[in-house]
């Protein structure tokens, strides 16, 4: 503190202003033509509102950069009046928050500063993980910023109480990628009435419209975890509860923003890495063997709305272990994507309403193909492929979203992988106020068998009326080598998701030979008709219950000769309290005729023939506010020709310490049949230190009952510097079949380094 006030006093004394003056007013800046809020604030003010509810909010300018430190003593907060009167959307949708918010929004030649003050009890405030992008219990405050002003798409950037930072991407008002990280800064600090926060964000880590002059949407939400409570800067409907602050149709203007004009923005950002390595398994034995390499990754910005991303040797030695699942269906099962390379601009491929695609997915069903699957590329049965060389070009001109991918993968002896190339080429244009229609091309030049080129090809579009009406459909083809069959697939979806009322309706058609080279497909064959209705009252006055929901659904799947397959009639009914907690009573009957003998266990097939089969399900999910958190779930009845018990505790989260927390996972699965009876046990545990916003170590062990395997996966991530970071990583796999301590397989230590330049 002393070095900062030195040197403010030597900047003050060579006649410059102190870090967070505020610059003379400007002229306001010049509003597009489909501007349609309230007029800008006219200074001293910085927010206008109209009588229904919108807002325009006004940046201000600074003769001198913030210094982010989190305390709010700088001139600004003395100068400048905040902008404030949040509403709430729960648990009272539309009445003022119960704990005032103050916002200020300011900026300079480089950086746009956000700066909050969040009055509340000091006891009360939730502030346990610093980590990065963790989905935690604490006290946040979302910032979206719509920097194209297409009242669709946004970035957003959370920050907690703690000092921990979440960052995103939101596409079509529906999706979010949650693994994208900008370089950006925050600081967060105590005040005898609550917590603040002064984030930094650099104008080039995000794209925005060509020229000087900007404006943009935002949207801002607080939650506070004690009293289960989200407000926000503009009325949002309360059937959109947290995901409204996605609504970008919805969200403020802000304005009196200058962003600096387009530069070279080029990052380069090497890496090394090195390893220790141990396969038992393999063939001669690895012993211990030490290997190394580097490659680079480019970041270039053509424009301040489209760069092109390139990566050489690429690799992705420092990302966690996938989170194993349990399966007792026939079909495949969908891992996500964790790679970073993939994981940017992610929503640009996003094709049809597929889950696949971020968060949310616009309605879509896990039966729902996606038509471009990234983990098709650099993994093949459950090994790494080397990845050579890579290109990535996305960005937007206008109306239009643009997304070109091409990736060349080697050769990998073991699991059989033969060099292939990868294209993707997506295109997308923004129609009426909140809707698109695209194409997709997907190319890989040798398909799963090697035998030749597989291609895919499609149109889609979604259609969003009023605030909760929405038409999601697609029409999509492929050509595989030796496959003659039907390999169409299309989806007609319609989704009217009002906060008391809601009915969903969809026709889902996938062909048997339908096979998208660099996709997912989870189900062939099939002819979905679905149909869902819902009723979500709120009780007046209760201090206990916030809504009640009874939900009816029927799923009803056919192949393609018009044999029933799958019929589905499922009842639920919940409640969701007002602390936060929520509980689900489910009844479902269903019917599944299996039309190949299924080796539901290693010992254990079902024969081919119909089966009926009802039973119930109560799940029991506690509010993160909580020291421990999570889902408890318990399953009973019928399960083929047998029953199934299932109970288990998912997402778990104990809070041990500020600094240090659990996350456990279980699930049992007692099954009983004719053919034989059987257990399924999956135990899994993360356990989290973190010792600054920037430095954590998790630890993940994980034990399947099928495989008989522990696997422990350990990491420990510190970003240096912004965008700059050391992993070091320790992979472990255990066979507890062994005698005594659990055989070992494989393990690796590795450690990798990257840095950063900005030019």
């Amino acid at each position: 503190m002393a070095l900062a006030q030195a040197a403010d006093a030597r900047q003050e004394a060579a006649g410059s202003p102190p870090p967070g003056t505020p610059a003379p007013v400007t002229a306001p800046a010049h509003l597009p033509a489909d501007f349609d809020g309230p007029p800008p604030p006219v200074a001293p003010a910085t927010v206008s509102r109209d009588d229904s509810g919108r807002a325009t909010v006004r940046a201000v300018r600074l003769e001198a950069p913030l210094r982010i430190d989190g305390r709010l003593d700088e001139p600004l907060y003395d100068a400048v009046p905040p902008i404030s009167d949040f509403v709430q959307v729960e648990p009272r949708p539309g009445e003022p928050s119960t704990d005032r918010t103050e916002v200020w929004i300011t900026f300079d030649e480089k950086t746009l500063f956000v700066s909050l003050r969040c009055w509340q009890d000091p006891d009360r405030i939730a502030a346990t993980d610093m980590r990065r992008d963790s989905w935690s219990g604490d006290d946040y405050v979302d910032i979206a910023l719509d920097t194209f002003f297409d009242r669709r798409n946004a970035f957003i950037f959370t920050v907690y109480a703690s000092g921990g930072r979440f960052d995103g991407q939101i596409t079509d008002e529906r999706r979010m990628n949650v693994d994208w990280n900008p370089v950006w800064d925050l600081r967060s600090g105590r005040f005898e009435g609550g917590w603040t926060v002064e984030a930094a964000i650099p104008f080039r880590s995000v794209r925005y419209r060509p020229g000087s002059s900007q404006v943009w949407g935002i949207n801002l939400q607080r939650y506070t975890q004690w009293k289960n409570e989200n407000s926000t800067l503009v009325r949002i409907p309360e059937a959109l509860g947290e995901m409204g602050v996605m609504q970008m149709s919805q969200a403020a203007t802000l304005v009196g923003l200058e962003g600096p004009p387009a530069a070279k923005n080029l990052e380069l950002k090497p890496w090394l890495v090195g390893n220790m390595v141990s396969d038992r398994l393999a063939t001669p034995e690895i012993s211990d063997e030490v290997d190394g390499d580097i490659g680079i990754d480019v970041k270039y910005g053509i424009s301040q709305n489209m760069t092109a991303d390139f990566t050489y040797n690429t690799d992705f030695a420092q990302v966690e272990a996938d989170q194993q699942q349990v399966d007792l269906t026939r079909f495949s099962l969908f891992f996500p994507e964790k790679r970073d390379f993939f994981l940017e601009n992610q929503g640009t491929f996003g094709f049809g309403g597929a889950r696949g695609a971020g968060f949310g997915g616009g309605g879509g069903s896990w039966d729902t193909p996606a038509m471009f699957y990234s983990r098709r590329i650099g993994l093949y049965r459950g090994r790494a492929v080397p990845i050579e060389a890579g290109a990535r070009l996305t960005g937007r001109t206008g109306r239009y979203t643009l997304g070109l991918l091409n990736i060349q993968a080697d050769d990998e002896p073991v699991s059989g992988a033969l060099a292939t190339n990868f294209g993707v080429m997506r295109l997308k244009r923004d129609i009426l106020r909140r809707s698109s229609v695209g194409v997709i091309y997907t190319r890989r030049s040798l398909d799963q068998t090697g035998t030749g080129e597989n291609t895919a090809y499609g149109v889609d579009g979604t259609f969003a009326f009023f605030d909760h009406l929405t038409f999601n459909t697609y029409w999509a083809e492929t050509s595989t080598p030796g496959l003659q069959g039907d390999d169409a697939s299309y989806r007609l979806q319609m989704d009217y998701n009002g906060d008391r009322y809601g009915v969903r309706l969809e026709r889902l058609r996938v062909g048997d030979d339908f096979n998208p080279g660099i996709g997912f497909v989870r189900r062939h064959d099939m002819r979905r008709s679905y149909g869902e209705v819902r009723f979500s009252p709120r009780p007046a006055g209760s201090r206990l219950v916030r809504k009640y929901s009874w939900t009816g659904s029927m799923s009803y799947i056919e192949n393609g000769a018009g044999l029933l397959e799958t019929r589905e009639a499922e009842g639920e009914f919940g409640i969701e309290f007002q602390n936060g907690d929520e509980l689900e009573l489910t009844w479902v009957r269903a019917y599944e005729f299996l039309p190949h003998p299924f080796p539901i266990a290693s010992d254990i097939t079902l024969g081919v023939g119909g089966y009926d089969f009802e039973y119930l399900q109560a799940d029991l999910q506690l509010g993160q506010q909580r020291r421990l958190s999570g889902g408890f779930f318990l399953e009973y009845g019928d399960f083929y020709s047998g029953s199934k018990t299932s109970f288990g505790w998912g997402w778990g989260r104990v809070k041990l310490h500020s600094q240090f927390l659990l996350e456990p996972g279980v699930s049992f699965n007692r099954v009983e049949l004719p053919e034989g009876d059987f257990d399924v046990e999956l135990v899994d545990l993360r356990a989290v230190y973190t010792m600054t916003p920037r430095m954590f170590v998790t630890a993940l062990f994980q034990y399947d009952s099928e495989s008989r395997g522990l696997a422990a996966n350990v990491r420990l991530r510190w970003e240096y510097q912004p965008g700059s970071e050391l992993f070091v990583v320790y992979n472990e796999q255990r066979d507890t079949l062994t005698r005594g301590f659990p055989g070992l397989d494989n393990r690796a230590l590795i450690v990798k380094v990257t840095r950063l330049f900005q030019l």
